[in-house]
């Protein structure tokens, strides 16, 4: 027969080995859910909005945080990057409406010291070239390449980063090469990242997740727009965007694969229409929102 001492050293362990289970569970079950994955923070290009975006800034502003968004990626309007506001202004009106800008699209062969500098005193993350256009050769996208490079030192200077946005020329042969590859190999990872745009990469018949894992890490952002159903990929095509999460690209399998592979920022961009813009854009960002992947 146990007595009491003996009783209460064991079920006392008995207690503690409760407990760790029990501790171990939550950890289990946390560790599974972040193992799933989700976007704890939905991005949008405000280029979704061009035509509302320049008449009411900061009523539209409103909206996207109402809709669920929590970080901003600006393009250059007739105001700039920051529409009237000013990089100080514009921080301090989307912070105090729970959003943060962590980059902008803009022209990188125009001024670029300043809007680097503007855009690393708000802690904003990047600066980003949004087109090239497709060119003659290859040796014209290999200088192209030496242009982002030196971009990315002047960003890298003022503590951000520089990244290029594709399109479709970029994934699409030519003279047996993909001029995808001469900005990859040609360009210093320490000084740029990429972000892809994954209804251009679909475009131009390729497998989003094999360029994701061909360039483990160097893809840190991405465009989440999606692609009518039933559309055949063709070079020079009208742009057959629709709303997202309505389309035929399947974000669950790309996403959890950018995830792995050192994704960081997943940003809606609506370019085509099928209601109002802002209907659009918050028919996507409830999509995204819960979404698990």
């Amino acid at each position: 027969m146990y007595n009491r001492k003996e009783f209460l050293k064991r079920s006392g362990g008995a207690a503690l080995g409760l407990m760790l289970g029990s501790a171990l569970n939550t950890a289990c079950n946390a560790s599974s859910s972040a193992a799933r994955g989700s976007i704890s923070k939905v991005g949008i290009q405000l280029y979704s909005l061009r035509d509302d975006l320049p008449k009411d800034p900061k009523g539209i502003l409103k909206q996207l945080a109402g809709f669920g968004y929590k970080e901003i990626e600006s393009y250059e309007g007739a105001d700039g990057m920051f529409w009237g506001l000013g990089n100080k202004g514009f921080k301090e009106y989307v912070d105090g409406l729970g959003m943060k800008i962590v980059s902008s699209h803009c022209d990188y062969t125009k001024d670029f010291e300043r809007k680097a500098a503007e855009a690393a005193e708000i802690g904003m993350s990047y600066l980003i070239c949004p087109y090239v256009g497709p060119q003659k050769t290859l040796d014209d996208y290999k200088k192209l390449a030496d242009t982002f490079n030196k971009a990315g030192e002047t960003c890298k200077k003022n503590g951000i980063r520089f990244a290029y946005h594709n399109h479709d020329y970029s994934f699409r042969l030519q003279d047996g090469q993909y001029p995808q590859d001469i900005f990859m190999q040609n360009t210093d990872k320490s000084l740029m990242d990429y972000e892809m745009d994954i209804y251009w990469v679909v475009t131009a018949g390729q497998d989003p997740i094999a360029w994701l894992k061909k360039y483990n890490g160097r893809f840190k952002l991405c465009h989440v727009k999606d692609r009518k159903k039933g559309a055949v990929p063709q070079q020079g095509e009208p742009n057959l965007s629709v709303i997202v999460g309505t389309g035929s690209i399947d974000f669950k399998t790309i996403l959890a694969a950018a995830r792995t592979e050192g994704m960081e920022h997943y940003i809606l961009e609506q370019e085509a229409y099928e209601k109002t813009p802002l209907e659009c854009v918050k028919e996507g960002a409830a999509y995204l929102n819960q979404l698990v992947f």
